[in-house]
């Protein structure tokens, strides 16, 4: 399915005001249209997977990056100082979010965690503005499998000296992730879990057919 660059008919539900619900139904639906796809994948986990969810298909799309950072902003702590993610899956993510924090009156700035030290200059982990030591930082993610990616992003900004006790992602595969953050003292939520994307998934097709 090709993104169109034409204004949907229906923009005024991606309106500032839009309640939140129907945010969170908006969204739902764009993950089952655009990222969503079953068949036979390889993930990033090395897992064999009868689905596959390309989540940068809606949290680079402009309506879903607005849905997904209203959605998400109300979940962080009010102490929240940071949003942090491991490249690539979370830059958008922290970055959609720092935005419209801005909007929302609680601004918060982005971190992106490299998955291997830069090579050159501070050969930092971390790219984002400096926080104070022991500031508290929010990691986000798109999908959740084993929680391994997250984990990591965990103990980057845990090194450099911030205090994160939160993991939000997306979507949960219920695949061990949650189970994986528990055990590390993490806690943990998701906006969707793969059933709620199954059934709505279903739902689409068998109204089109």
């Amino acid at each position: 399915m090709f993104y169109s660059t034409q204004t949907p008919s229906n923009s005024d539900i991606w309106a500032a005001n839009t309640d939140l619900t129907t945010l969170r139904q908006k969204l739902l639906d764009l993950f089952c249209q655009l990222a969503y796809q079953e068949g036979d994948f390889v993930l990033s986990s090395g897992q064999r997977s009868s689905y596959y969810i390309n989540g940068k298909q809606v949290t680079l799309h402009p309506q879903g990056a607005l849905a997904m950072a209203r959605l998400l902003l109300p979940l962080l702590p009010a102490d929240t100082q940071a949003v942090a993610g491991l490249t690539l899956g979370a830059d958008p993510i922290v970055s959609a979010v720092s935005v419209v924090s801005v909007y929302e009156n609680r601004p918060l700035p982005a971190l992106i965690i490299r998955k291997e030290a830069k090579g050159h200059g501070t050969m930092a982990y971390i790219e984002g503005p400096n926080l104070s030591p022991g500031a508290k930082v929010v990691v986000l993610e798109d999908v959740v499998t084993t929680g391994q990616s997250a984990l990591k992003a965990v103990e980057r900004l845990q090194a450099a000296g911030y205090t994160v006790d939160r993991v939000i992602s997306l979507i949960d595969r219920l695949q061990g992730g949650g189970e994986l953050y528990e055990s590390a003292g993490l806690q943990f939520e998701a906006l969707f879990t793969i059933q709620d994307l199954q059934e709505r998934y279903r739902e689409i097709n068998s109204s089109v057919n």
